[in-house]
């Protein structure tokens, strides 16, 4: 039986092209190519914009308006950043003749003057070769040394938390034992590898209870991860508001408060991690309340539809202000020591119509996730049959 590898579908429609081009890591570069065109090359640096590039290439600031006022497409020069790369093609009176914009060695955007001294554009995308690449770790010491022992990118391991954040707290309930594995792009440019691409399958074995994830993208180019009955693994929160701490004390209405040296109500979970680790909006809402107490620091407070409300307590900043709407994982602040606090740490609570209830239980008993819509449940089970079928072969070569 043969399996194609090939990736289940694209969202960037592949312009295929020929001509040569190779960007250089070189901050200035003179070449020259065919048509009587003198070439030469800039990398972007921090605090560069368009007219400091052009001044710098000796490009008149004329040209520029005219780039900028050729076409929509060149909406896209504004979005230059450090690392990027512009080449500059002069004729042989050094009048600019030509421009590429590289973001990356898959799309450059090319400009060409004209004998009316305007523009043409054109946007040329290169399809990267994609090998399905299988990877599995098993945990010991934690889940990003595991990842590392099995040769996994961070960036993926990062992704793997992401997907399963609805269903498992990476900070609290990763052990000895457990076991994850993914199923993903790696992709390559003439032989050479030049990045990863999307997980597309990917599982979790947490104190003996499997967690498995496929990728579906909808005809609309709308992608996500659901579980093989079409449930997406998105949920209305998150089962801890950051990545990698260790949680210094759980839910407990009778612990021993450090600073005030006495048994007090501890209606939170505290999450250890470094000073300045981003903490997350642990679902969709609205800031109630962001502020500075005495007691709680730097806090913010969250209202969520159905009645619910999440508390982040003693951080060092705040990123968001009161009556701001507020999207899952958006970054609201940073973990810091304010308020009644012995050391940088995270204090979230959770709240159900006013009440403090244990996010660790709690979350089991919300409403399970949206499925995939019906009218799209054909095009999802083809999808994830595909995978499925790939997922074994790659599993059974491993094996």
């Amino acid at each position: 039986m043969f399996l194609s590898t090939e990736p289940l579908r694209h969202t960037v429609v592949l312009d295929i092209e020929t001509k040569k081009f190779t960007p250089s890591s070189n901050t200035l570069e003179v070449m020259t190519e065919g048509d009587n065109i003198q070439w030469r090359e800039t990398t972007v640096e921090s605090g560069d914009s368009l007219s400091i590039i052009f001044s710098r290439m000796d490009a008149s600031a004329t040209e520029l308006y005219r780039i900028m006022h050729s076409s929509t497409k060149a909406e896209g020069l504004k979005n230059i950043y450090p690392g990027h790369t512009l080449r500059f093609g002069f004729d042989a009176e050094h009048k600019l003749k030509a421009l590429q914009y590289i973001p990356s060695r898959l799309e450059r955007l090319e400009f060409l003057r004209n004998d009316e001294n305007s523009y043409t554009v054109e946007h040329v995308f290169k399809q990267p070769d994609i090998q399905i690449v299988y990877r599995h770790a098993t945990i010991q010491d934690s889940l990003y040394l595991a990842g590392q022992d099995a040769d996994i990118p961070d960036g993926l391991i990062m992704q793997v938390t992401n997907i399963f954040s609805g269903v498992i707290d990476f900070v609290y309930d990763p052990r000895k034992g457990d076991s994850f594995d993914i199923l993903y792009e790696e992709e390559y440019l003439e032989g050479e590898k030049i990045g990863n691409g999307n997980i597309l399958v990917a599982t979790y074995t947490n104190q003996g209870n499997k967690y498995q994830a496929y990728r579906y993208e909808s005809e609309n180019g709308k992608s996500g991860y659901f579980n093989e009955k079409g449930l997406s693994m998105r949920k209305a929160f998150l089962r801890a508001p950051l990545d990698f701490a260790r949680i210094s004390s759980g839910f407990n209405l009778r612990r021993y408060h450090p600073v005030h040296k006495k048994i007090k109500a501890h209606r939170g979970t505290d999450y250890s991690a470094p000073r300045g680790t981003p903490v997350f909006a642990a679902g969709d809402g609205r800031v109630w309340k962001s502020g500075f107490s005495r007691a709680n620091g730097n806090f913010v407070f969250i209202k969520h539809p159905g009645g619910y409300t999440t508390k982040y307590l003693h951080l060092h900043k705040r990123y968001v202000k009161s009556g701001q709407k507020i999207v899952q994982k958006e970054i609201i602040g940073t973990v810091g020591s304010t308020g009644y606090s012995t050391g940088p740490h995270l204090h979230y609570e959770f709240l159900v119509n006013g009440v403090h209830r244990n996010p660790r239980t709690i979350l089991n008993k919300l409403p399970t996730a949206k499925p995939v819509p019906k009218a799209e449940k054909i095009d999802f089970e083809r999808q994830l049959t595909l995978l499925q079928r790939l997922y074994e072969f790659k599993l059974a070569s491993e094996n």
